[in-house]
């Protein structure tokens, strides 16, 4: 039965994604530049500050710490959380809806994905390595995602503003 299974989903259009381009491919490449880290870095920074009472050099070393982790855990796990989501739901409702993969609900997703893989990580650096008072589930984890979404969203506007050229 199981050769069977894996025979039909071998079968399944599903595999013709593999030529497809999905926007946190294009979302990675944003994420990486000057500008978006910059942003991302002082905002980050203040939230810091402000939401966990670091000190002011211990705050500088803990968000850069927490972004260079979070960097080089995402520049992999985003891309992957992203191609999650175009798998599922969003091949449910591309299909429902007639949509093709960049269309604004798989934007607004691979945004909310992009800054929550940012805030698991810089999370657990804030809480295990500098022993800041970082708390999931609270709103100490919401303020973090909001932190995030200024870089983030700093990078999606930059796709639009300048597109990248195939």
């Amino acid at each position: 039965m199981r050769k069977f299974l894996l025979f039909i989903f071998l079968l399944s259009p599903v595999s013709a994604y593999g030529n497809v381009v999905w926007p946190a491919l294009y979302l990675e490449t944003r994420l990486f530049s000057w500008w978006a880290i910059s942003v991302g870095l002082i905002v980050e920074y203040l939230f810091v500050r402000k939401v966990l009472s670091a000190a002011p050099f211990k705050a500088v070393i803990a968000t850069s710490s927490a972004n260079v982790v979070s960097a080089s855990l995402g520049i992999l796990l985003v891309p992957l959380a992203g191609l999650a989501w175009e798998l599922f739901p969003a091949s449910i409702y591309n299909y429902l809806l007639g949509y093709g993969t960049f269309n604004p609900i798989t934007w607004a997703g691979t945004f909310l994905v992009a800054c929550a893989v940012n805030v698991a990580f810089e999370g657990l650096v804030y809480k295990k390595v500098f022993k800041l008072p970082f708390q999931y589930r609270t709103r100490v984890f919401w303020w973090f995602m909001l932190a995030n979404s200024v870089s983030v969203g700093v990078a999606i506007a930059s796709i639009w503003v300048v597109p990248i050229q195939a």
